[in-house]
């Protein structure tokens, strides 16, 4: 569904539906600012030269003018906001992830399905971008590898963090000897292979606790068979204890 707010409105048009899996966007790039926010689908946004993960409960700030695309791992709604540049209150220069919990979502579909003159419109737009938290890059970026073999199990442990297979084990699968992966994984991403399968399985974790889900259960879905083991890895990436986000939004 699309929204279109009036002239003086920051926002531009809203735009809301459901994404379907493995859909690719083009890349391409406009003048006014995007937020793109997910309630259930899984998107992998490229903008410029870098990739970000996006699962549900967040979104991604594109400013005006950079070159994005993306790939809908795994379908679901989602929400495209265009922006004023010039009226936006939000400034941020660089792609930003950010938290999109239940108000925000709230207050987006609240602006979608209002009338332009709708007395509660502006009150709402400014609550919204009041709401807009800049999250750490490690709260939200997972840098994708290009190299086939280590794509293929990026791939696999994003679908499935759980998946207890070290580089040794994936060597046979990917065709690959574990010590060209081992040089791979930190060339094409930034991170060693268990650093990288780490912060995915942080991400998903959040995700799970938001939704209720015990610390321990939460630890066992994402692959840890010891949940102190899986609590200081929280901590290490995070900064806080798994506790913290039980039933809350996912915030830094």
């Amino acid at each position: 569904m699309n929204s279109h707010a009036p002239a003086a409105s920051p926002i531009l048009s809203i735009q809301r539906g459901d994404a379907e899996g493995v859909e690719r966007r083009s890349t391409h790039s406009h003048p006014e600012p995007v937020l793109l926010g997910s309630s259930g689908a899984t998107l992998m946004g490229t903008v410029g030269s870098r990739d970000w993960l996006i699962p549900p409960g967040y979104g991604l700030w594109v400013p005006g003018g950079l070159e994005h695309g993306g790939t809908v791992l795994h379908e679901g709604e989602l929400s495209i906001l265009h922006l004023d540049a010039e009226r936006c209150p939000i400034t941020w220069t660089e792609p930003t992830g950010v938290a999109i919990g239940p108000l925000l979502r709230e207050l987006i579909t609240h602006l979608t399905w209002i009338t332009p003159d709708d007395p509660s419109r502006s009150l709402s737009e400014a609550l919204l971008f009041e709401l807009l938290t800049p999250l750490a890059t490690h709260d939200i970026q997972v840098s994708m590898p290009a190299d086939p073999r280590i794509s293929a199990i990026a791939e696999r442990l994003l679908s499935d963090p759980a998946d207890p297979r070290d580089l040794t084990d994936w060597a046979d699968t990917v065709h690959a000897s574990a010590r060209t992966l081992s040089r791979l994984f930190p060339a094409e991403t930034g991170l060693t292979f268990a650093d990288w399968r780490t912060r995915v399985r942080i991400r998903a974790a959040i995700r799970l606790l938001g939704n209720g889900t015990s610390v321990n259960a939460t630890a066992r879905a994402v692959g840890y068979g010891r949940p102190s083991a899986f609590i200081a890895a929280f901590r290490r990436i995070t900064g806080h204890t798994p506790g913290t986000y039980l039933n809350a939004d996912p915030r830094p």
